[in-house]
């Protein structure tokens, strides 16, 4: 079997994303890219005051996501998480 017959598209982890974007995301346990401290979302310094919004690790400074938010759009890019934690409810 090749790799190819083993790929699916985007539309394949659609329920998973809906999962982890709904859930509360401020105890979520995020690893900076930079350093490898490991820290709850809500314990990461934001700076807003730009047209979106900058999160930056309290250990060494990195920039670890930036958010962008239009009327019809939300950017988010998460490149300095090496590892986004969250818990899972019970079902």
């Amino acid at each position: 079997m090749e790799t190819r017959d083993l790929m699916l598209d985007g539309n394949a982890i659609a329920g998973l994303l809906r999962e982890v974007f709904v859930e509360e995301t401020t105890t979520a346990r995020s690893t900076c890219a930079s350093c490898g401290v490991v820290r709850e979302v809500g314990a990461l310094h934001v700076f807003a005051a730009a047209p979106g919004m900058v999160v930056r690790c309290p250990g060494c400074g990195a920039v670890m996501g930036r958010m962008v938010r239009s009327e019809t759009r939300l950017w988010l890019d998460l490149h300095g998480v090496t590892c986004l934690e969250l818990h899972v409810p019970d079902a």
